[in-house]
């Protein structure tokens, strides 16, 4: 049966299906010998021989999906020219390539999901399926009704009106405030813009829960695996079962 090139890669374990994308753009993908650029094009896993790089490419059916307790300070990729510590570096044992799904800023800890199951990553992160992601924000200063309206119904940023987000307060303290805030959108740094926006810069930020994942009480630094109920889960809130 066939299936689209970037797809398959995605399937193989190569990258996320938007890097495949890249990949193939940049003319490193031959297909039965022949270079191939298109967006479009289709391959038989069965019957077509598929290079990267060079080096024969066959599809990956074992995935691994593992729940990770990103600590600040951490970037969230798998090569880092400034050699600064990676998510992947915190997954002794871990003989499988993986892929961080989506990202969280360098400061910024909690809930990272890493697997080698590319559709379900693309799907994750597309804007189509989604997916909401809750923080825990402790924001400096005492938050007024009228900025916890502002981050529930939007806020302008330079890249537009953020989407309506799930906002409450659950502590004041001397000079912070504490809220949670659910959002279904993944711009870059939005948390700590959206916060900034309405005058309430954030002093510490903390995913604690990504679609049907929740971090629990999961150390910071650590990881797991999902159990079967998780990973249908997941699959169910995209829509691939």
């Amino acid at each position: 049966m066939e299936e689209r090139l970037q797809k398959f890669l995605a399937a193989a374990g190569i990258a996320s299906r938007r890097k495949a994308e890249e990949f193939i753009r940049a003319g490193r993908v031959r297909v039965n010998g022949q270079t191939i650029t298109e967006m479009g094009y289709k391959v038989d896993p069965e019957k077509d021989t598929v290079l990267f790089d060079g080096k024969l490419i066959k599809r990956k059916e074992e995935f691994v999906y593992l729940l990770q307790n990103k600590p600040p300070l951490v970037v969230t990729t798998v090569k880092d020219p400034q050699r600064r510590v990676k998510v992947t570096d915190l997954l002794t044992g871990v003989t499988e390539r993986v892929y961080p799904v989506g990202r969280l800023d360098y400061e910024t800890e909690g809930l990272l999901l890493l697997t080698n199951d590319g559709e379900l990553s693309y799907r994750l992160t597309h804007p189509r399926y989604k997916i909401p992601k809750t923080y825990l924000a402790k924001v400096r200063g005492d938050m007024s009704q009228e900025a916890l309206l502002k981050l529930q119904n939007g806020v302008l940023l330079e890249d537009g009106l953020t989407q309506p987000a799930q906002v409450k307060i659950i502590k004041k303290g001397e000079g912070y405030t504490s809220l949670t805030i659910k959002i279904r959108e993944g711009r870059n740094r939005q948390m700590r813009r959206m916060c900034e926006a309405v005058g309430h810069p954030v002093l510490r930020l903390r995913r604690i829960a990504f679609g049907p994942l929740e971090l629990g009480s999961l150390s910071l630094g650590h990881y797991r695996y999902l159990n079967q109920e998780e990973i249908i889960a997941l699959k169910k809130a995209c829509r691939l079962i």
